[in-house]
């Protein structure tokens, strides 16, 4: 007695179920991507139409209250190590002589807001500077072209 099948199986493959993994799966890396933020300090750069291309590995944060924050090492994999915490400035100093006394030669990037006052910007350089330490002044690439000093603008 031979039984015969009452159904008929396909031979394609249905991919919808597919796709709408992966469309969920889109959506999800896209909204928690726009949560990662480069930095927790909200610091309001002034314009420039220089830009370095290296970034250093370190960075100082003086925010628009003029408050200190130091990351030690963007790159470090210990957890904490790549947030920014906040110092006074005599434990900024300290920081910076620890940087120094165990790479010379690593740039520090200073991230000040514009509304900070200069001396306070110099300040820090000047403390970097007497360590003989690089430091370079973080600047946002400028919307507009710069003004032409010759056309009398």
């Amino acid at each position: 007695m031979a039984l015969k099948r009452s159904f008929q199986s396909l031979d394609t493959f249905s991919m919808s179920s597919m796709t709408d993994v992966i469309f969920l799966l889109l959506i999800f890396f896209m909204v928690t991507s726009t949560l990662i933020f480069p930095a927790a300090i909200d610091v309001n750069l002034p314009q420039s139409s220089e830009q370095t291309s290296k970034k250093p590995l370190t960075e100082v944060y003086v925010d628009s209250l003029s408050q200190f924050f130091i990351v030690m090492d963007r790159t470090d994999s210990v957890p904490g190590n790549s947030l920014p915490r906040a110092v006074s400035r005599e434990e900024l100093i300290s920081a910076l002589t620890l940087i120094q006394q165990q790479d010379s030669t690593r740039g520090i990037a200073l991230y000040a807001d514009e509304k900070v006052e200069y001396g306070k910007i110099v300040e820090i350089l000047d403390m970097a500077a007497r360590r003989n330490m690089k430091m370079v002044l973080a600047t946002k690439a400028l919307q507009e072209p710069p003004l032409d000093s010759d056309s009398g603008k």
